[in-house]
């Protein structure tokens, strides 16, 4: 849940039900570096049309994201809300390319990842990837979680792993809707300033699955990508 006392009060507009605050890049680095400042333990959740849709029905889906900082992915969310509420919206926000400024910005201050989620040489493939185009990143760990549903047991140790290596960033790539609802589930537990669902990032950013292209993803037709590229 988002604190009260993060300095930055933005402006909230309303899209079929999600409260999506006006944020860009340089605001959600900004209030990160708050978070982790604090050490208060917060969810981010990138919301894109299919999210918004799904909020309509999945109740539970819909609170999560109206308790977390939630950002505009899809490019139809700035249009709408640039049309509909009138608002100047720069940019939108989006899971791979927040990574990637999260994990740069990290550099200078010292910031520590942990990557949870995908299968076991999807993230050697990222963690190597990582490595190598930010020199000196500290990714203190990664963990895939088996396939399964885990049992108790298997729950409280992999919260024990992600504490122990006291990460400030916990990105999470269980896909959605099941990443936003356990980190959700798991909040209270796991003492990370920042927890991202970040979707597909992991299979962009270590390279086994190719993003679209710029110009389609500056349009707001990526998700016409994979449609392509297995018609």
């Amino acid at each position: 849940m988002m604190s009260k006392n993060t300095g930055y009060h933005p402006k909230l507009i309303n899209i079929l039900g999600l409260n999506f605050p006006i944020l860009d890049y340089a605001h959600s680095l900004t209030l990160f570096t708050h978070w982790i400042k604090i050490r208060e333990p917060h969810q981010v959740c990138i919301a894109n049309v299919h999210t918004v849709v799904a909020s309509l029905t999945d109740t539970a889906l819909r609170d999560i994201n109206n308790q977390s900082l939630i950002t505009m992915d899809g490019l139809p969310l700035v249009w709408y809300a640039k049309a509909v509420h009138r608002e100047n919206i720069k940019e939108r926000v989006c899971g791979p390319e927040l990574m990637l400024r999260c994990l740069n910005e990290g550099g200078q201050h010292g910031w520590k990842h942990f990557f949870l989620g995908g299968k076991e040489t999807v993230l050697t493939d990222l963690v190597s990837n990582m490595q190598a185009k930010f020199p000196g990143v500290e990714i203190v760990g990664w963990h895939s979680p088996p396939f399964r549903p885990l049992s108790t047991q298997e729950d409280e140790q992999l919260v024990a792993l992600i504490n122990e290596h006291q990460p400030d960033f916990l990105w999470v790539g269980l896909g959605a809707p099941k990443q936003e609802k356990w980190i959700a589930a798991h909040l209270q537990y796991i003492k990370v300033p920042v927890q991202i669902g970040v979707g597909a990032a992991f299979d962009f950013h270590s390279g086994h699955v190719k993003r679209a292209p710029i110009w389609m993803q500056n349009s707001g037709f990526e998700w016409l990508y994979p449609t392509f590229r297995t018609p």
